[in-house]
């Protein structure tokens, strides 16, 4: 008679938020635990995140008939080799064309200053002064600063080298991974096998799409500054297409880049620079990503805005480049057990 009585449903949600409230007021004795564990497992979720990405590569070469060993050798010295290099030609590049264009503008204010007759003095103090300590600030990083980093941030040297190294062992036994997990979620459940079926092949379209659009970004790019005559041109397409990982942003810094380069060289360039950055991204974000995504994964562009804005709030650089594939985590979650939480619902009223 009480059995029939008793909604458990509604007693199991009772429950829950007894325990998030127990939880949040004991926040302060537990958080500092949790915190460690994580700091201790994010290496690995990175290292993780990082063959997982790279599989599908690996993959293709073992394919077209490159052993395993071979193909991963292939792929983690491509990618570290493309690291190093954008980074050690990009940053001395900008910093050269700051300088430069720093003393351009000096010369553009005392130019008009003496043949109009305008006192400027104070607002090319202000410019001058705000243009060298930025200069200043970014030298001694590059002089000094990366040195400094390095030699002092001892644990973020070794958080580097291990997930380096453990992305290679995960990546080399990423086929055995997944059999594995398979086997054994069809083992456990038929259902949470169907549901990682279902975030891997998402996951998987995603990355898919994320190759094709890096491909368009990096021909499309490098073809436009040849035409209007950049001397970077190659260099700002391959900046092009590895900043579409964080989307938005990263080609919104490529084109600041772009135009800084431009502005040194003449007037025309800088123009036609500005055009460029100014109206490819629209046509990339409203015709052509939504093409490329179209038909691998269905984003909202609005969600996809305010999951990197989040990311970056609540994690900086990682949580933009984790916000697209997190959404897009959480919106399969969403539509695969759609139908289980509103049949919840309904019986819950």
């Amino acid at each position: 008679m009480l059995k029939n009585k008793l909604n458990y449903k509604l007693l199991n949600i009772l429950m829950l938020v007894v325990i998030l409230f127990l939880g949040f007021k004991t926040f302060e004795y537990w958080s500092g635990f949790v915190a460690k564990i994580i700091s201790i497992l994010i290496p690995f979720v990175i290292s993780f995140a990082i063959a997982y990405a790279l599989y599908p590569c690996v993959r293709k070469l073992q394919e077209k008939g490159v052993r395993k060993g071979i193909a991963v050798g292939l792929v983690v010295i491509i990618i570290l080799c493309t690291i190093v290099t954008l980074f050690s030609i990009t940053i001395p590049l900008f910093y050269e064309q700051l300088i430069s264009l720093s003393r351009i503008i000096g010369e553009v204010i005392t130019d008009i200053s003496s043949k109009f007759e305008i006192n400027l003095g104070t607002f090319q103090e202000t410019i001058n002064t705000s243009l060298n300590k930025i200069i200043a600030n970014l030298g001694e990083y590059i002089s000094t600063g990366t040195i400094e980093f390095v030699s002092n941030s001892v644990g973020f040297l070794t958080k580097i080298i291990i997930i380096t190294i453990v992305s290679i062992y995960l990546l080399s036994d990423m086929d055995k991974i997944r059999h594995r997990a398979k086997i054994i979620l069809k083992r456990v459940n038929k259902r949470a096998f169907e549901y990682v079926k279902a975030v891997d092949n998402e996951l998987g379209n995603y990355l898919q799409g994320l190759v094709i659009f890096m491909g368009i970004q990096l021909i499309e790019y490098s073809f436009l500054f040849w035409i209007v005559g950049h001397p970077n041109w190659l260099l700002l397409g391959i900046l092009a297409s590895l900043t579409t990982v964080v989307p938005y942003f990263g080609g919104l810094a490529t084109n600041i880049i772009a135009v800084v380069l431009a502005s040194v060289v003449s007037p025309k360039l800088f123009i036609a620079t500005m055009i460029i950055c100014l109206v490819f991204p629209n046509i990339d974000g409203y015709v052509i990503s939504p093409r490329v995504y179209g038909k691998t994964n269905n984003i909202n562009p609005i969600w996809t805005i305010f999951a990197v804005f989040a990311g970056g709030a609540l994690c900086g650089i990682l949580g933009i480049v984790i916000a697209l594939p997190t959404y897009i985590v959480l919106n399969c979650t969403y539509k695969f057990f759609k139908k289980d939480i509103y049949g919840k619902i309904d019986d819950i009223i």
